[in-house]
């Protein structure tokens, strides 16, 4: 795995120092340390680390509260460490796109395969976001050239077959996308 660059907030010094010394034995770079939530989520802004390890119980914005706000400005890898084995925290972690969770105390042992799972599901959920989009923007293409076709038939008196071979060449000799050609032809056709 790459060296990450990586923003560990707990609101206790010696265990951000334990985090931090584990974090450079494996490789990785500590960027960012924060004492409370709040500037966590400040210091993810400014310094966009690769990684962020949270503890949830902390003053003012907990870790999970911070983990939503830091994935809603950019999105990545969180883990969250917590000394709690509560249901309720548990739930409310899943629901903030966290990608692991940790108990405390952390060893070394934990963190390696804690940061290597964190990476791998931050890195599925972004391609499976990436797929939904393409398929509602394939979708949203659909629609507009189904529309258009229909134009271009009641207009022109084409099959449906002469309406989209129509778009395509005009698609090719113009070097645009089909989207584009049926969108002008939608907004032609409602100029007319």
């Amino acid at each position: 795995m790459d060296a990450l660059r990586v923003l560990v907030a707990d609101d206790e010094g010696l265990r951000v120092m334990s985090l931090k010394g584990q974090l450079e034995t494996l490789g990785h770079k500590v960027v960012a340390e924060a004492s409370d939530g709040k500037e966590a989520v400040r210091l993810a802004q400014e310094l966009m680390p690769d990684l962020a390890i949270l503890d949830i119980k902390m003053p003012g914005l907990d870790g999970i509260e911070a983990a939503q706000m830091i994935t809603e400005a950019r999105p990545i890898p969180i883990i969250l460490l917590t000394a709690y084995s509560e249901k309720e925290l548990a739930e409310r972690a899943a629901n903030a796109n966290v990608s692991a969770y940790l108990m405390k105390p952390v060893s070394e042992q934990d963190l390696l395969p804690a940061i290597a799972l964190a990476v791998s599901r931050f890195k599925e959920f972004q391609a499976l976001h990436r797929e939904v989009d393409d398929l509602r923007d394939a979708l949203e293409t659909r629609k507009l050239v189904e529309r258009a076709k229909g134009i271009l038939m009641r207009r022109l008196n084409l099959s449906e077959e002469e309406a989209f071979r129509r778009m395509q060449r005009r698609s090719q000799n113009e070097n645009k996308k089909l989207g584009e050609i049926a969108q002008a032809i939608i907004t032609a056709d409602g100029m007319l």
